[in-house]
């Protein structure tokens, strides 16, 4: 049995992606963690202390599982196709929920500065992967546009095609490339 706070996280990890951080109220979280509403308070000061670690763990998550999904990549072209066909890959497994750090950039008030800056450096972080990657600005910056373009788009449409259209986009960009 996980201890109350691994509880408490694990349950808010699966509500705040599901259901959102504004349709998730600390009542439900301590209900299906089974834990107090002291034992919440002891671990976590409030529900936005709460989604700041939901966010720096769903990165690790997220992050975690694309190096793994890419890491049998032949060189960087493959790789960036692979990118790709790992947001297919979430869709299936995640039922085309989408990013949960774009579902709460939405959800959450702007007044909420602290969570839009986890939102915003774990953006950048992925921006500078690219970036790092790529060594072109541009052509950096347009890849990692159509990678989150294609995570919104999927989820409205709850489909891959334009994943699958974005994929040989980038083929095409990234011909020039070593």
């Amino acid at each position: 049995m996980y201890r109350p706070r691994e509880r408490i996280l694990n349950t808010a990890s699966v509500l705040f992606h599901r259901q959102g951080y504004n349709n998730t109220g600390i009542n439900q979280i301590i209900e299906d963690s089974g834990v107090s509403k002291a034992s919440f308070y002891q671990h976590f000061k409030s529900k936005d202390d709460l989604c700041i670690e939901f966010l720096h763990r769903r990165y690790d998550y997220w992050v975690s599982e694309l190096v793994n999904f890419t890491s049998g990549s032949a060189d960087l072209k493959d790789k960036l196709l692979k990118s790709f066909d790992f947001l297919m890959y979430m869709n299936e497994k995640e039922n085309f929920r989408g990013c949960s750090f774009l579902n709460l950039l939405s959800d959450v008030a702007e007044e909420k500065t602290a969570i839009h800056e986890v939102i915003r450096d774990h953006k950048n972080s992925l921006r500078a992967t690219f970036s790092s990657e790529i060594r072109d600005e541009v052509l950096a910056a347009h890849i990692y546009l159509l990678f989150e373009s294609s995570i919104i788009t999927s989820q409205l449409y709850r489909s891959n095609e334009l994943i699958e259209k974005s994929k040989i986009i980038v083929y095409d960009l990234i011909k020039q490339l070593h």
